[in-house]
């Protein structure tokens, strides 16, 4: 199994910057994808953006392309998203979650979840 732990969310004012981490644990990730996903209250679970761990290819949801970066350390078997010029539509739950394999976009094919973290962006 995986373990996934988040952290790096807050408060910050529209058009500030946010890096949220999420650690992961008990296997390494050769072949996963790691995805962060995000739910604001009375909506639905959204991608946001993943990578795949060999190679570190990226995709990213059109509503963050170009201000949020998905990066990974490998040493520290660590994701990060950057992001950058943040909108107050941005404020959610935020969640890294991964899969064995798929590059998926989906929230159902991702196998593993943390437990979440809490962007808030202000106007």
């Amino acid at each position: 199994q995986v373990q996934l732990v988040e952290s790096g969310g807050g408060l910050v004012q529209a058009g500030g910057s946010l890096r949220l981490s999420c650690a992961a644990s008990g296997r390494t990730l050769s072949g996963y994808t790691i995805g962060w996903f995000r739910q604001a209250p009375g909506k639905e679970r959204e991608f946001v953006a993943y990578i795949f761990w060999f190679g570190g290819g990226t995709s990213y949801a059109n509503s963050v392309k170009g201000r949020f970066t998905i990066s990974r350390d490998n040493a520290k078997n660590t994701v990060y998203l950057q992001m950058n010029s943040l909108k107050p539509e941005d404020t959610a739950v935020y969640y890294c979650a991964a899969d064995d394999g798929g590059r998926s976009t989906i929230p159902n094919r991702y196998d593993y979840w943390g437990q979440g973290t809490q962007v808030t962006v202000s106007s």
